[in-house]
């Protein structure tokens, strides 16, 4: 059952609500010494009072206005089960390394899910002053203004986003199968957010983007924004990596980049 539109606008209005907070928040202790600073998977994979704080602000507003949602959130996991149908993905600091280095290419982002899939989606962008934001069915949005990709055929002349996980393992399989994707596109670029490069894809700063081991909530909202804005997204299988991948492109690109991301990871060890 999708969720009615008025429902589903309250939802949008909620998840930017919870983002302009976190994302106030944020700038608030932006480069300055870290607190709280502790290891998660790896001894690279951090995780700061800032990211905390930020989750706190999220999900307490989200429960205040909906207690009876379902909650995925990085820091926190699940937080319940929930009764209606919808359930949010949290990523309250997208890019922690970016931000505890002073690297300015960090956001807040936050999606809703219901069983058609994603129902709503917010990227905030709060060093740039740029909310990305889209509800299903479009349109998406740019500060309030429209987003609409025009179509492409030439993967050569693509510029195409990507990133890397922080096992060292998982890292060297992403670089070897980099090297079988650059030379069939024009360049990469590695921002360090997976949300903000599948943004930027949907508003034309990258043609495509595709990564290998990202979480359901680094791209729930860049998902839902991209299609929104007329993009394609693809879940990509599991491979040498050892965890699946998402690819986002605008139109007419996600095919040839897919079969391209494919055929490199041959002979990936």
């Amino acid at each position: 059952m999708t969720t009615d539109p008025s429902d589903a606008a309250h939802v949008l209005d909620l998840a930017l609500r919870a983002a302009r907070i976190a994302g106030g928040q944020l700038v608030a202790r932006f480069e300055r010494p870290a607190e709280g600073l502790t290891a998660k998977s790896t001894s690279t994979d951090l995780v700061s009072d800032a990211d905390r704080e930020a989750e706190d602000s999220i999900l307490s507003l989200i429960r205040a206005e909906r207690p009876d949602d379902a909650i995925l959130s990085e820091e926190s996991g699940a937080a319940d089960g929930g009764t209606t149908g919808l359930r949010w993905l949290v990523d309250p600091l997208d890019g922690t390394t970016n931000y505890l280095w002073g690297h300015p290419q960090w956001a807040v982002s936050i999606a809703c899910q219901d069983a058609a899939g994603g129902l709503v989606g917010v990227v905030y962008d709060p060093l740039r002053g740029e909310t990305f934001s889209a509800m299903r069915g479009g349109p998406a949005l740019l500060n309030g203004h429209a987003l609409l990709l025009t179509p492409s055929g030439d993967l050569g002349l693509a510029l195409v986003g990507t990133g890397f996980g922080y096992d060292a393992v998982r890292r060297r399989r992403q670089a070897t199968r980099l090297v079988g994707v650059i030379p069939h596109v024009r360049d990469v670029r590695r921002g360090g957010s997976a949300s903000l490069d599948m943004a930027w894809v949907a508003c034309g700063r990258l043609d495509a983007y595709y990564e290998f081991g990202v979480n359901a909530w680094d791209v729930a909202a860049g998902a839902v924004i991209v299609t929104a804005a007329g993009g394609t997204v693809q879940d990509i299988p599991a491979g040498p990596e050892g965890a699946p991948g998402t690819l986002a492109a605008r139109p007419g690109l996600a095919d040839p980049l897919r079969t391209v991301v494919d055929a490199a990871a041959v002979g990936i060890e």
